[in-house]
């Protein structure tokens, strides 16, 4: 059933495609695909519109290996260049992005739909990732002394060589900060890249490496191919020494599965089932504010945005209020300008699944509390901000990730409760938990089955936290980006172990009976020294 309710404000027929996407930039861009000049070409669609876009050459199998081939052959020289030089290089890249972030945040809104205040957060994302990576690889991958087998005789170290050519699979919801944002690690650390970013938003991607070849990063060293998975997948797979996959839980598997085969490391980030918790402390107001920011951004195609959000029964009704009252004020539209609120859908194929996830839990009981319904009026892939209630296990939305801007409340008695309810998914991406008491807020954090949790924020503050590890548990994936582990991963550690004078073998004159002795007493030594 539908709830009365007020639609959210809306702006009438979207803009043309905006000044920035000349037909020199995108010549420009797509003459960096690796593809061979009379590539077959296809045409991405605008979604504010519905109008073509750009034509992009599209890679053969054959187009993908030559792009390793070119790769390898770059890669040492890269490796071989100093952490300063690759840092020199990575600033220089920051400042260019935010030097020209209007032609990025131009890119970004053309080819998803999403809003300028959206796109913008993926400026601030990939200048803050470069600087922190630029500026602390070289600690984090330094040689680093450690304990030898035998105290004073024994000199260990563990060193940290590239993998190689590393392929990077990047999805169309975050253009710019999943493209940019996973090849910046890899770089640093010594890596070339192959990049097969998705066709839709290809451009912001090919605007990155555009600016990093302006930067001054050597021919070679990252590169981009074009096509679907089915036809060039398998190439990728074939000739990376590493995979970085972002998307489906369903083909994150498969990945898994051939990475597996192939003895190489691969890491992850898949889909959510997200859960917001509402305790019964928490400031309303702010609460319903987070709530906005956690389920809307993107237009909700944001694999870290909430779906389900658990209020505790005391103060539920006030915080429904607060929160639809918000949701209904939010202005949609498309612009290129940092007026509205929420944009579009990316693909037809989202607005389907967002219309076919309401439509089924309306018919089987769902109070629709706000939105609920597409909006053609505005444009072809216009869906309005929703809120549901009344959500049961029988109805599609209630386990499955919707991807666009619908969100399920439902009430709890307890915080036993709370944390059974958000940890009953498979997925384990992100969560958020809100509470005055900022102790009690992150002790039920710790609880959550999620890579990251945030306490009295939706997703930005552990995101943002770039010097610490993100990443999803269960079926929202494996491996980290971020922090250490988001740079380690794109390396190989190696132990070199320098033993002097005496080793676990004993000298001539000592017998095998009496050198044990020796090893015995000298191991309950260090017991007793404390030694680990």
């Amino acid at each position: 059933m539908v709830a009365d309710q007020a639609h959210p404000v809306t702006v009438a027929s979207g803009p043309g495609l905006p000044a920035a996407l000349t037909s020199d930039l995108v010549a420009r861009l797509t003459a960096r695909v690796a593809a061979e000049p009379d590539a077959a070409r296809v045409t991405t669609t605008a979604p504010y519109t519905g109008g073509p876009l750009a034509g992009l050459p599209v890679s053969t199998p054959a187009d993908v290996t030559s792009a390793f081939v070119r790769a390898r052959a770059a890669q040492p020289a890269w490796a071989a260049k100093s952490f300063d030089e690759r840092k020199r290089i990575l600033l220089r890249f920051h400042d260019l992005v935010l030097a020209r972030q209007n032609e990025a945040l131009d890119l970004m809104q053309a080819e998803s739909g999403k809003t300028r205040r959206d796109a913008f957060l993926e400026v601030t994302d990939i200048a803050i990732t470069s600087r922190y990576y630029a500026r602390g690889a070289a600690k984090l991958l330094a040689p680093k002394r450690r304990r030898g087998a035998i105290p004073l005789l024994t000199h260990t170290t563990e060193l940290r060589h590239p993998k190689g050519v590393v392929a990077v699979v990047s999805p169309w919801n975050y253009p710019l900060s999943m493209a940019a944002g996973d090849a910046i690690p890899a770089l640093m650390a010594g890596n070339a890249v192959v990049q097969k970013p998705d066709t839709q938003t290809a451009l912001t991607a090919l605007w990155a490496l555009d600016l990093m070849h302006e930067a001054g990063l050597p021919p070679g060293v990252w590169q981009m191919v074009i096509g679907r998975g089915s036809s060039i997948g398998a190439t990728l797979m074939d000739n990376a020494d590493y995979m970085m996959f972002t998307g489906s839980t369903a083909t994150g598997r498969q990945i898994a599965r051939d990475a597996g085969e192939r003895l190489i490391g691969a890491s992850l980030e898949l889909g959510g089932k997200n859960a917001m918790v509402v305790l019964e402390d928490a400031d309303i107001e702010r609460a319903a504010d987070g709530a906005i920011a956690a389920c809307f951004p993107s237009t909700g195609q944001l694999c870290v945005s909430i779906e389900r959000l658990y209020v505790a029964e005391p103060i539920r009704e006030r915080f429904v209020a607060a929160f639809v009252a918000r949701a209904r004020k939010l202005k949609v539209g498309a612009g290129y300008d940092f007026g509205y609120d929420v944009g579009c859908l990316t693909n037809r194929s989202q607005l389907e699944t967002v219309t076919a996830h309401v439509e089924d839990a309306v018919a089987k009981g769902a109070t629709v509390l706000a939105g609920g319904r597409a909006r053609p009026d505005l444009g072809p892939l216009f869906y309005e901000p929703t809120i549901l209630t009344d959500v049961t296990p029988e109805m599609t939305l209630y386990a499955h990730e919707t991807f666009g801007p619908v969100v399920s409340i439902y009430p709890f008695r307890d915080v036993e409760e709370a944390v059974a309810l958000a940890n009953a998914s498979p997925y384990g991406l992100n969560a958020s938990v809100w509470s005055r008491d900022g102790a009690r807020g992150r002790a039920v954090a710790a609880r959550l089955h999620a890579g990251t949790v945030n306490v009295n924020e939706a997703f930005a503050a552990a995101w943002g936290s770039v010097d610490a590890p993100m990443g999803g548990m269960g079926d929202s994936g494996l491996g980290r980006r971020h922090g250490a582990e988001g740079i380690l991963k794109y390396t190989e550690a190696q132990t070199v172990a320098h033993q002097r004078v005496q080793g676990f073998t004993p000298p001539p004159y000592i017998p095998h009976r009496a050198w044990a002795r020796i090893l015995t007493a000298s191991l309950k030594l260090l017991k007793a020294l404390g030694t680990r």
